[in-house]
């Protein structure tokens, strides 16, 4: 008897602190959510990399681009100050995980290895990767079976999804990779590598600044599509509910669409950067 009394008691208290324990496990939740602590500290810290035109340095010594502009509008609907801290690519979501920042908008495409490490938000961008060559050394290449070759050096950035898609698609050419865009760059410009792969509009902008020495193989046409999305922390599902939202939000009022336009379909912006 004694035995079920207090089996009894044991239930009623359980019953009884239930809801106590729930409700503080909400709200501990809710506390730890990054949401929260943006709002708290009236600031927003966003990772990112330079990328023309995702993100670039200004004369004025700040940075500007497509991300920019998303990152500013981001803050100011949050209705918080934004605060820009550059990381090297092959870097950025260790720096992420560590909490450098809160966010990544950096132009990141969406894939399945990165999503093991970081949650991504609904795709707000598509890019895509092309090809951008020396005449000289790559003249008469044409598609991209004509770089699959031994004989032939393609570049790339250490880290992004044109490095994977290099060596995917290239299995048997050599595939060199720096850490910025410049220098792979330079490697082609200087013939010291027959193409570089990049997401468009990057090669397309390339060969018109230096018409006389590189050409586009694929006609300025991408050989992927990869969704772009925010990234951030695991387990913060607050956070990631607003930035879908927003997404939806942008997406429908044209905001997005306008901004992408801009940046990626014209050159109105060339004299803003150095």
């Amino acid at each position: 008897m004694k035995l079920r009394i207090g089996l009894a008691l044991f239930l009623v208290v359980i019953f009884l602190a239930t809801p106590l324990w729930a409700e503080n496990t909400r709200q501990n939740l809710i506390n730890e959510s990054t949401l929260e602590q943006v709002i708290d500290k009236n600031k927003l810290r966003v990772g990112f990399s330079t990328f023309v035109p995702w993100a670039m340095k200004d004369k004025q010594g700040g940075y500007t681009g497509f991300e920019i502009d998303v990152a500013k509008k981001l803050a100011a609907d949050m209705g918080v100050e934004i605060d820009f801290v550059p990381t090297k690519w092959s870097g950025i979501i260790p720096a992420l995980m560590t909490g450098k920042f809160d966010v990544i908008i950096g132009g990141m495409g969406i894939t399945p290895e990165r999503n093991l490490k970081v949650n991504f938000s609904d795709p707000y961008e598509f890019s895509g990767m092309s090809i951008v060559a020396n005449s000289q050394v790559a003249a008469g290449y044409a598609g991209l079976e004509a770089f699959n070759d031994p004989q032939v050096t393609i570049v790339a950035r250490i880290g992004t999804t044109a490095a994977s898609a290099a060596k995917k698609h290239f299995p048997k050419a050599t595939i060199r990779l720096f850490d910025d865009e410049g220098q792979a760059l330079q490697e082609v410009l200087n013939k010291r590598a027959a193409a570089m792969v990049s997401s468009q509009p990057f090669p397309e902008f390339q060969t018109l600044k230096y018409a006389d020495k590189l050409f586009l193989p694929l006609a300025g046409k991408t050989f992927t599509k990869e969704p772009i999305g925010f990234a951030i922390r695991k387990g913060d599902a607050d956070f990631l509910n607003f930035l879908n939202n927003w997404i939806r939000v942008r997406n429908a009022d044209g905001w997005l669409q306008e901004r992408y336009d801009f940046w990626f379909t014209t050159q109105d912006w060339k004299s803003q950067i150095e």
